[in-house]
C-alpha cells in the first residue's frame, strides 16, 4: 500500500472560505477567513485579527489582510488547536 500524497498548495486552497491560523516568522500570528492564495502562498485573509499572548487575547482586528508567503511560519486548518499548540512554544 503507497502513502497518498499531498500537494501542499493544493491543500490549501481546498480551505478557502474557511478560517485558518498562520504564525509568522517573526512570532506574530494571525486568524481569519482565508480568501484567496497564490502559487507563491501569498494569502488573503478576511475577518482577520491579530493576536498577543500565544492565541491568548486579540490585539488587533485587521479586516482585510494580505500575508506574504516567504514571511508564513506555519499555517494551522484547525485554529483551536493551534492557539492551544502555540502556548508549548
Amino acid at each position: 500500500m503507497s502513502a497518498q500524497r499531498v500537494q501542499p498548495l493544493k491543500f490549501l486552497r481546498s480551505h478557502i472560505k474557511k478560517q485558518i491560523y498562520v504564525r509568522l516568522k517573526d512570532g506574530s500570528e494571525y486568524m481569519g477567513v482565508l480568501l484567496a492564495t497564490d502559487s507563491t502562498m501569498n494569502l488573503v485573509l478576511d475577518d482577520t485579527v491579530m493576536l498577543e499572548n500565544n492565541g491568548k487575547t486579540v490585539k488587533a482586528k485587521i479586516g482585510k489582510a494580505l500575508i506574504r508567503g516567504s514571511m508564513v511560519e506555519y499555517i494551522s486548518f484547525n485554529p483551536e488547536i493551534a492557539a492551544e499548540e502555540a502556548l508549548l512554544k
